[in-house]
């Protein structure tokens, strides 16, 4: 079964970017549904944007026109180009890759947004 290790986060602006990256090890990447999810502190951990295995891209309405999801199979590797970001982005981020009835999760990375 594949893993994930999530990396790219940080302090960043208000208005500034960051390119989070998911790294896969294990496992046929490449078959995998995979998504990002952000939980604020203090909060439920919410979906953000899902890519298919066909590349598909799908945007929960707050990541529309400021967020990219992307994916390389070649690279094992998934991405989410933040844009515009804005305090309440602040949290963590997780990868999650799913098959079937399979799920699994990163350990996520800390975003930032703070001036």
């Amino acid at each position: 079964q594949v893993q994930l290790v999530e990396s790219g986060g940080g302090l960043v602006q208000p208005g500034g970017s960051l390119r989070l990256s998911c790294a896969a090890s294990g496992g046929d990447f490449s078959i995998y549904g995979l998504a990002w999810y952000h939980q604020a502190p203090g909060k439920q951990r919410k979906w953000v944007a899902s890519v298919g295995t066909d590349g598909s891209p799908y945007y929960e309405d707050h990541a529309k026109g400021r967020f990219t999801i992307s994916r390389d199979n070649a690279e094992n590797t998934m991405y989410l180009q933040m844009n515009s970001l804005r305090p309440e982005d602040t949290g963590d981020y997780y990868c999650q890759a799913t098959r079937d009835k399979y799920a699994t999760w990163g350990p996520g990375t800390q975003v930032t947004v703070s001036s």
